[in-house]
């Protein structure tokens, strides 16, 4: 492995990515670079990891959290309105006798 292919193999592993990951990107590039076609496989291998990293920031952007809080208090809400208008008959019948 030359040392460009090494620095971007350590810059990738550097930023998070796992080994694998950065092994098959950094060998795809050293590649593509042999067979002059380096920045279409490169601005490739970027972009299908752009899509990815957004997937992953669509599933952690709706907060599941916020979500059941949400939900518990229009339970909560419901749940009260309908004691109370148990309540409220309940007193209309008793008003009666």
């Amino acid at each position: 492995m030359a040392k460009k292919e090494r620095d971007l193999f350590k810059s990738l592993r550097a930023s998070g990515v796992r080994k694998r990951v950065a092994s098959a990107l950094t060998d795809s590039a050293s590649s593509a670079r042999r067979r002059g076609k380096t920045p279409k496989v490169i601005s490739d291998s970027a972009q299908r990891l752009r899509k990815a990293a957004s997937n992953l920031e669509r599933h952690a952007g709706a907060s599941k959290r916020s979500e059941a809080a949400k939900k518990a208090a229009a339970t909560r809400k419901r749940k009260a309105a309908k004691r109370s208008a148990a309540a409220k008959k309940a007193a209309r019948t008793r008003a009666r006798s």
